[in-house]
């Protein structure tokens, strides 16, 4: 390690010795310039010279200062990214926009250059497990997965717990389903998080609710919309943890400003009755309409209820008419 320090110092060196004899040529240069006589530069001309002396001289020395990247990004990385990349993946970079689904006719081209660019690249390792996955060719998406998260993708264990958990990619393990989910939970992963609730409840609770309800907390900090709306139905029915009406409206509120249908449908009841905060049933209802146009059932059967308040029913407890404002 000493020897490639030594090494690099002395290239440093070297380069900066060049840089300044650079410098000190065409310094040299514009000072015999200056004994040209009159007749044969005009001022104008020499007041040019000395400009891109100087100029020249200081851009030797800025590019020692600021060296350009060693590596830059390959163009099997950009084209697996431009195509397979998800959205939710914490390692994607910001200016990648992603795509929820591989396009059909994107397939053969993301397992092509995701498959080059993974041998140096865990989020192309996950992105060629996506694309393996869209074209139905689970064992290859499992291996991938399992590679990249062995290499600490959150979003690899995420998937492959998911493919565990429901046997799609070969025999069911919920007990491997529930470690990789809490593993990406840890590490600050939403999906990671709500899936581990979503696991727990379906299996009767086995896991630890208090625990879940602390990873949900955790990746709501992210600003997880799903990981809030999850969190809030824990706070709105005192799971693994006390009751708190008022904090589970807080989270329904934050996933409904990101449009998550069911935090709205959850945020107009909670408006419509004041339940955790002020009654408002025009607040309500604009919440349900949000909902329904986002496909929710429950908020669209809201919105008649809204519109038909009165019920009538006939003595053996049928529903006759509704009576509509």
């Amino acid at each position: 390690m000493v020897q490639v320090h030594n090494h690099i110092s002395h290239h440093l060196s070297h380069l900066r010795l060049l840089a300044l004899r650079r410098s000190f040529k065409l310094v040299a240069l514009s000072s015999a310039m200056r004994d040209l006589r009159p007749s044969m530069l005009s001022k104008m001309e020499l007041r040019r010279f000395h400009a891109v002396a100087i100029t020249a001289a200081i851009g030797c020395i800025a590019a020692l200062a600021n060296p350009a990247p060693v590596r830059a990004q390959s163009a099997d990385l950009v084209l697996c990214d431009r195509i397979a990349a998800d959205p939710a993946d914490p390692d994607k970079p910001a200016d990648v926009k992603g795509a929820a689904e591989i396009a059909s006719s994107d397939i053969a081209t993301a397992i092509k250059f995701c498959k080059r660019a993974s041998t140096a690249s865990r989020r192309a390792l996950y992105q060629l497990g996506r694309a393996y996955a869209a074209n139905r060719q689970m064992a290859e998406a499992v291996g991938a997965y399992r590679k990249a998260a062995d290499k600490g993708s959150t979003a690899a264990m995420v998937e492959l717990g998911t493919l565990l958990a429901n046997g799609s990619g070969g025999e069911r393990d919920e007990t491997q389903a529930r470690t990789l989910f809490a593993r990406a939970a840890q590490a600050g992963n939403a999906r990671g998080a709500t899936n581990l609730a979503a696991l727990s409840a379906n299996v009767g609770g086995s896991s630890d609710p208090v625990e879940a309800r602390a990873m949900l907390a955790k990746a709501a900090e992210t600003n997880s919309a799903e990981a809030e709306f999850q969190l809030g139905l824990m706070m709105a029915n005192g799971v693994g943890g006390p009751k708190d009406d008022t904090g589970a409206r807080a989270m329904f509120e934050k996933a409904a400003a990101q449009d998550h249908a069911g935090a709205l449908d959850w945020m107009g009841s909670f408006a419509e009755s004041g339940r955790g905060g002020p009654e408002d049933r025009n607040a309500a209802k604009g919440y349900y309409e949000k909902a329904a146009a986002l496909g929710n059932e429950d908020a669209k059967a809201a919105l008649e209820r809204l519109k038909c308040p009165l019920v009538l029913k006939t003595k053996s407890g049928e529903v006759w008419t509704h009576l509509c404002f």
